[in-house]
């Protein structure tokens, strides 16, 4: 039997249960669904990074944003807030609409 020990999202267990397998899981406390959820985006960021067509990149963001939702979340925050944040930083620093590429800078 594979042994995972990651984080995987709410209906995994229905989905693994319908194709007649067995599995075992557990629920994780606040600071161990954190820690997981952290471990989480850095494996869905990677593999957007590997991403090689643009639909596969696409499903990447979708669950590098689902995580965020998440993230979010534990810290007592929502999407929304946390797009209220974007948008304040944006407003004083920009995006990244215009690629810069910052070179150098004289001291």
């Amino acid at each position: 039997m594979p042994v995972y020990n990651k984080l995987v999202r709410d209906r995994i267990p229905e989905i693994i249960e319908k194709s007649g397998k067995r599995f075992t899981t557990s629920i994780l406390n606040e600071s161990e669904f954190l820690y997981e959820l952290r471990k989480k985006s850095q494996e869905e960021l990677e593999e957007y990074l590997n991403a090689t067509t643009g639909e596969e990149a696409l499903g990447e963001l979708a669950d590098l944003l689902e995580i965020l939702h998440a993230l979010a979340e534990s810290h007592g925050s929502s999407i929304d807030e946390v797009d209220e944040f974007r948008k304040k930083k944006a407003e004083k620093r920009g995006g990244f609409k215009d690629r810069i590429y910052l070179l150098e800078v004289e001291d």
